[in-house]
């Protein structure tokens, strides 16, 4: 246990990109532009949502928790990935590095669950039209997206402690530019399977579960658009999903693609890009998403 409190008493050193100083300034600018056009774009979304009585409805509900998640998904690593890519300090406290976890863990889980709920939102929508608004009542509303918070916040509060508490020898190094969970359970120097097999459990349930049930949502609604004869119909039904099928695939396949990588030098450094993207280009696309393909919402724009 020699040095095992290391990392406690002096922090992580967060790796990154440094051994790429000319890409890191690239980058620096790149992530700066995209983080302030996500913070600007979500900060918007939410503002419109609430200041517009016109998008009071249960979808625009969903969305404005959307765009919080965003923001606050992209706020917990990428002020500090800009401090680290700005100049030679690449060092996050313990403290720094244990927020970080929590906040990727909890958000991350939330927006799984939420981007299910607002398929379930859609499915109403296309396949229950006239009884949309007696399914999907506010009370109802609020305990989809009181489960959501509550499952990402229970997979942050158990995941996040054990993590953590793993002894890691005086190695401080994390080949990342976040606190990721499995960049630091590589790190540990002892037998950490329990805690992987724990971690491999909740991604089912809060990754792989979800993504089913929106699956599941969206084979209903291309039954019902299938079913519909006026073309205009089924592109106006095509159209209620359209954004939340985009959102979705960003979301899901970047996770996907990069959790079925082999474990090698080269993807971890496309595993850094990966993390990267859906942390911080998907938050930024998702605002011009919903408002490039929404009458509602470019009117709600004009108006404010």
């Amino acid at each position: 246990m020699e040095k095992s409190n290391d990392s406690t008493e002096y922090g992580f050193i967060l790796v990154g990109f440094s051994d790429r100083p000319r890409l890191e300034m690239v980058l620096f600018v790149v992530n700066f532009t995209l983080y302030s056009v996500a913070v600007l774009g979500n900060t918007t979304i939410i503002l419109v949502c609430i200041l517009d009585p016109r998008l009071h409805t249960p979808m625009y509900f969903f969305l404005a928790n959307l765009s919080f998640l965003d923001l606050c998904f992209s706020t917990s690593c990428i002020p500090q990935m800009l401090v680290n890519l700005w100049g030679p300090d690449k060092t996050i406290s313990y403290a720094g590095c244990v927020v970080q976890l929590f906040s990727f863990l909890s958000v991350g889980g939330i927006e799984c669950i939420l981007l299910a709920v607002m398929a379930f939102d859609r499915y109403a929508a296309v396949c229950k039209p006239l009884h949309y608004m007696v399914i999907m009542h506010p009370q109802l509303c609020v305990r989809l997206v009181a489960l959501a918070w509550g499952s990402g916040l229970i997979n942050a509060i158990v995941m996040s402690p054990l993590t953590m508490t793993l002894s890691r020898c005086g190695h401080r190094k994390v080949n990342h530019f976040l606190c990721e969970m499995p960049a630091l359970i590589k790190m540990a120097c002892v037998d950490a399977r329990a805690v992987e097999m724990l971690a491999f459990t909740f991604a089912i349930l809060i990754v792989l579960l979800p993504l089913t049930l929106i699956l599941v949502s969206y084979g209903y609604i291309a039954a019902a658009v299938l079913k519909i004869k006026s073309a205009a119909g089924r592109w106006k039904a095509f159209n209620t999903c359209s954004s939340h099928i985009t959102v979705v695939s960003l979301f899901y396949g970047s996770i996907i693609y990069m959790y079925m990588q082999p474990g090698n030098s080269s993807s971890q450094d496309q595993g850094k890009f990966l993390t990267l993207f859906y942390n911080l280009v998907t938050p930024m696309l998702n605002p011009l998403i919903y408002t490039l393909r929404n009458k509602e919402v470019k009117g709600a724009l004009k108006k404010v």
